[in-house]
């Protein structure tokens, strides 16, 4: 079932969860260890990201290096069909321009749409750490909108291979990324909104917000979306602060701010244990007055913490 449709017949706001896949040399029953106590919240769907292979330098035995491209969270296509085959719920795969050219995005299409899937999220994704500004790949997708657009290529029967006559069309209902305190790429928001708008105007069907803490953010931007004219579903994204690193780590990561009140709290705190209960305070907070102003879902980004999760979801339900 596609998210928007999820979205347009429910009466309340929904919930859903975003994974990570495990590290290369783990299994499935991570993936299910980890939701298994999250599904008792019924979820709508479950996102997968999708990640890019890495280089690496690795010593031989004569002192030299051989540069290796090494994947280490491999299996978004694997963990949806599984999470399907076992929850019954359906799958969000993340699609990605880094580290893919468009034939094999276009493979991986082929065999999302094999197993079932109806969603996909397309995003640019992040510059390879040893480059300071993104570089698509040969061959690749430079931008989320290229990517959306070949995503609507296959929509319509039209694959890469010219002599595919009346090819099969697919039927992906397509999510993108919005920035509620802008893209940190954007000179300004309101360029932003222009970039949100364009990716809307050529077939995108709801927004997924990067995470904030400052629910404010988040309704100022839905107000300046729809005065753009971007009238699609906007869901908030959700995380938890765990830990007093975090005070650094996500905002330099993510261009987020972290409101005064949350951080001096969390300044405060003695224990990391300490941290994770006031994180899931502000967590819970957050999700109640979002829920209030009834949100189309409630998407929280579970990033190795389900039972934190847990503990604020359980008030809600």
């Amino acid at each position: 079932m596609k998210v928007i449709d999820h979205i347009r017949q429910a009466n309340k706001p929904l919930i859903s969860f975003e994974i990570l896949p495990p590290l290369k040399g783990k299994t499935i029953n991570s993936i299910f260890d980890h939701l298994d106590p999250l599904m008792e919240f019924k979820p709508s769907f479950i996102n997968v990201t999708y990640h890019r292979s890495e280089h690496v330098f690795k010593k031989k035995a004569d002192g030299t290096f051989d540069k290796v491209e090494v994947r280490k969270r491999p299996g978004t296509v694997g963990i949806c069909a599984a999470i399907m085959n076992h929850y019954k719920v359906d799958a969000v795969p993340h699609l990605i321009c880094g580290g893919f050219n468009k034939r094999e995005t276009e493979d991986a299409l082929i065999d999302l749409n094999f197993i079932g899937v109806d969603n996909v999220l397309v995003l640019r994704g992040d510059a390879a750490k040893n480059e300071t500004v993104f570089e698509p790949e040969p061959a690749g997708n430079r931008y989320a909108l290229d990517l959306l657009k070949q995503v609507l290529n296959l929509n319509n029967g039209i694959y890469l291979e010219e002599d595919i006559r009346d090819g099969f069309r697919t039927k992906f209902c397509i999510g993108v990324a919005g920035y509620p305190e802008k893209h940190f790429e954007a000179p300004n928001l309101q360029s932003d909104l222009q970039y949100l708008k364009a990716k809307v105007d050529a077939g995108a069907e709801y927004v997924v917000t990067q995470m904030f803490f400052d629910n404010q953010k988040y309704f100022e931007f839905v107000k300046r979306c729809r005065e753009a004219g971007i009238e699609i579903p906007i869901i908030p994204g959700l995380k938890p602060i765990t830990n007093k690193k975090q005070l650094s780590v996500i905002p330099r990561t993510f261009h987020v701010d972290i409101p005064t009140d949350l951080s001096n709290e969390i300044m405060k705190a003695k224990t990391d244990a300490d941290v994770e209960q006031i994180g899931t305070e502000w967590l819970l907070l957050q999700s109640k007055e979002l829920k209030a102003a009834n949100v189309p879902v409630l998407h929280y980004y579970t990033l190795g913490k389900p039972k934190v999760i847990w503990n604020a979801v359980k008030e809600l339900v």
